[in-house]
């Protein structure tokens, strides 16, 4: 044990890191695209290095002795410092792997060709995405298991965060072709069924809000969490969900039978955003975003634009 006490590796940590948020050896192994035994090892070895148990590995799930609380903190920083001077002084070339978290609302067509470009850029880098919504992609990169996200900001961020917006959208109204007037009021809201965005999720809970704030109450049956399901249930006549541009544009196959038309009252919008820690990965974050803007504005903001021109003044890049 002398020989090798105090020699602690950064594989080593990111495996320490990696158990600690997952609370399990094997879901650690599956993140790290290693095995199980081999973390085990790691761990062993680290716990040697540093003379102290971190883990309680007996417990389901494992979890942190106080030792490992306070490590956990430095572990974070010193895997931040690399990660920065890997940027630094090897550029783009220098990331062994990237790992993408991306809303939903992106998957069909942004998220493909931007991987593809980006891709060449980063030549030797290993990728790992992850779609989800955005509350979940921002405690992905607290916990360190992403590098970068692009979601919807949900709120003040944080002061360790860079954010570069991207794209500002409104949430609209989507209804069967031809059923509601072009700028529906209320009164033609409430004539058809409601079927409500999940308020499980931040964004479900945001449209919620803004509708009580402006007295406008409208009953459902159906609180769904997939922006298909809300679109092939419009485009059955079902009924009118709210969602945005983005969720329309996400779901095309059922566009031919849903218009998208104004809310009513006040609008409402969100700004989608491309979030990293700051000042690990360099100027990485900043040249992603500016691809990412080329992107949207060709993939989203045109052809939304043109089947629905009253959009060209929201739908924005930013």
């Amino acid at each position: 044990m002398g020989a090798r006490q105090g020699k602690i590796t950064l594989w080593e940590l990111e495996v320490f890191v990696a158990t600690a948020q997952e609370a399990s050896l094997s879901a650690a192994a599956r993140r790290l695209d290693t095995s199980a035994a081999t973390v085990s090892q790691q761990l062993t070895n680290l716990e040697r290095d540093l003379g102290t148990s971190l883990l309680n590995r007996s417990e389901r799930p494992v979890t942190l002795t106080p030792a490992g609380e306070t490590f956990l903190r430095h572990a974070n920083a010193i895997l931040d410092t690399a990660d920065a001077a890997r940027a630094e002084l090897g550029g783009l070339g220098a990331l062994s792997r990237f790992r993408l978290g991306m809303i939903e609302d992106f998957d069909s067509e942004v998220t493909p060709r931007f991987l593809t470009e980006v891709a060449g850029d980063l030549e030797r880098s290993r990728f790992l995405l992850e779609t989800g919504a955005s509350h979940r992609l921002y405690d992905r990169l607290e916990e360190r298991a992403l590098d970068v996200i692009v979601a919807a900001e949900i709120g003040p961020m944080q002061a360790g965060h860079e954010v570069h917006p991207l794209l500002e959208e409104p949430f609209v109204i989507a209804a069967p072709r031809g059923a509601l007037p072009e700028r529906p009021g209320p009164k033609a809201l409430r004539a058809l069924p409601h079927i409500q965005y999940t308020t499980r999720h931040h964004m479900g809970r945001t449209i919620a809000e803004h509708l009580a704030r402006q007295s406008l109450g409208f009953p459902h049956r159906f609180e769904l969490d997939s922006y298909h399901a809300l679109l092939a249930m419009v485009a059955e006549g079902a009924g009118w969900t709210i969602l945005t541009p983005l969720g329309w544009n996400h779901a095309r196959r059922f566009q031919d039978a849903v218009d998208i038309l104004p809310m009513p009252g006040r609008p409402l919008g969100r700004t989608i955003s491309l979030i990293a820690r700051r000042g690990v990965l360099g100027e990485l974050p900043g040249d992603m975003a500016g691809r990412l803007r080329g992107l949207i504005a060709e993939l989203v903001i045109r052809p939304t634009a043109r089947r629905a021109p009253w959009l060209s003044q929201s739908l924005r890049l930013r």
